[in-house]
């Protein structure tokens, strides 16, 4: 539940759009998310093998930290704050607004405020409430996953759908760098794979369930995710999907059994779906922030607990305030690509991790082995390098902003640790 819920967000109800615009053919954009799917799986098969072994929290920071040492460990951290944790914020409360201004019509710059105003209200719940933000999501996992799998039932249902949409089922070539760059949306919406990884350390017999959550959660969001999209394209044509903001608001026009209610209600369930996945977003990142103090390798002060509301107060801060700067300043497709290219150099170091960590410790005990090895890391290795080198080669500017965010930590920790504010432990000799 906690995979299925972080997962999905906000990715399924806009990315469809940018994937048939990139892509041009029903063919091509089942391919797209089927192999985000498997790459999805593939890192989640892989992680799952560092998660059994050193099951405390902080998930992917602590297995660069075993594998890679202190400076890439602090880097994913650094990362976390300035660029990965407020460009999700930004992103998926776009995805609220956008939903909201089906019922209250918002310019493009009203969006702008709509979503940040939502940053900044949810960084206020989780200031003072965490217990009361829980809940909602807890809800909101159910209620998206349910109103998903109606979407697909009432779509291949409705006398309004056709198969037709789906001919031609191929349009012109194959379009490799086309479909490496869909690659980075669909892996936006992909994004909660290795999430449960950071909690790891709460986690009841960790070493037999969170391979098995890994696993079978991600098994579940690569089928709705597909038969979401049969389902958008059996209701819309291709082009006019590919011009859509609003898909699943627009599918929903389609259904006749739910009448002019139709599109009111799945905005509805998109809003709360994002709103909890800005709350989850906003609850998660603390984890991060004190698994990296605990271990010496972040700033005290950014772990800082507030003693009346006994909340991450200068974490929630933080997040809420570049939350709100990234969002006024960049726009969904931005604010996607920023999180995509952020992040996934990390999970590149944590892949890597598993190598090294069999080839120095050999003799460790390893409760569960990646199902595949060494093929399946390796496929994981080179499909994320290639997404990351197109991007590198089609957005040099985009790209090389979020790329030089990550590296500006490098003389910030150097920095930190002579002033005696990182203070790394190393590393922990078994699991």
């Amino acid at each position: 539940m906690v995979v299925i819920g972080i997962t999905i967000g906000s990715g399924i109800f806009r990315v469809p759009a940018r994937v048939a615009g990139l892509v041009g053919s029903p063919g091509m954009v089942a391919i797209a998310w089927v192999l985000g799917g498997v790459l999805a799986l593939f890192g989640a098969l892989t992680l799952a093998e560092l998660a059994a072994m050193y099951p405390r929290s902080g998930g992917v920071f602590a297995y660069i930290e075993e594998g890679l040492g202190p400076l890439p460990a602090f880097l994913f951290g650094w990362s976390q704050l300035a660029v990965i944790r407020a460009s999700a914020l930004g992103a998926i409360s776009t995805i609220f607004a956008e939903y909201f201004s089906h019922f209250v019509p918002l310019s493009d710059q009203q969006i702008h405020w709509v979503a940040a105003a939502l940053i900044a209200g949810v960084g206020l719940l989780n200031y003072v409430g965490v217990k009361k933000a829980s809940a909602v999501t807890n809800i909101a996992t159910t209620l998206k996953y349910g109103a998903l799998i109606s979407l697909v039932i009432l779509a291949f249902t409705s006398p309004t759908g056709t198969s037709s949409n789906f001919t031609p089922l191929w349009v012109g070539g194959l379009g490799i760098s086309a479909l490496a760059t869909a690659m980075v949306s669909v892996m936006w919406a992909y994004d909660g794979w290795a999430d449960l990884s950071y909690m790891s350390g709460e986690i009841k017999d960790p070493a037999r369930n969170l391979p098995k959550a890994l696993i079978f959660g991600t098994l579940a969001i690569i089928a709705i995710y597909l038969l979401v999209n049969l389902a958008y394209m059996y209701l819309v044509p291709l082009p006019e999907i590919a011009t859509s903001r609003l898909i699943a608001a627009t599918a929903v026009e389609r259904i006749p059994f739910l009448g002019t209610a139709g599109a009111g209600l799945i905005a509805a369930v998109v809003m709360v779906s994002t709103f909890s996945s800005v709350n989850g977003t906003m609850m998660a990142s603390p984890r991060i922030f004190f698994g990296m103090a605990d271990r010496g390798l972040f700033f005290p002060i950014i772990a800082r607990v507030s003693p009346r509301f006994q909340s991450p107060s200068t974490a929630i801060l933080l997040a809420t305030g570049l939350g709100v700067v990234y969002v006024l300043l960049n726009d969904f497709q931005q604010l996607a690509d920023k999180f995509v290219l952020g992040i996934w150099p990390f999970y590149i170091l944590a892949v890597l991790s598993v190598f090294v960590i069999r080839r120095r410790s050999p003799d460790l005990p390893r409760p569960y082995r990646v199902i595949g090895y060494p093929v399946v890391p390796v496929v994981f290795l080179l499909s994320a390098v290639g997404m990351i080198l197109n991007a590198l080669i089609t957005d040099p500017a985009g790209t090389g902003f979020t790329f030089g965010i990550i590296l500006a930590g490098i003389p910030v920790y150097f920095i930190g640790r002579a002033a005696g504010k990182i203070n790394p432990i190393g590393r922990v000799k078994g699991p």
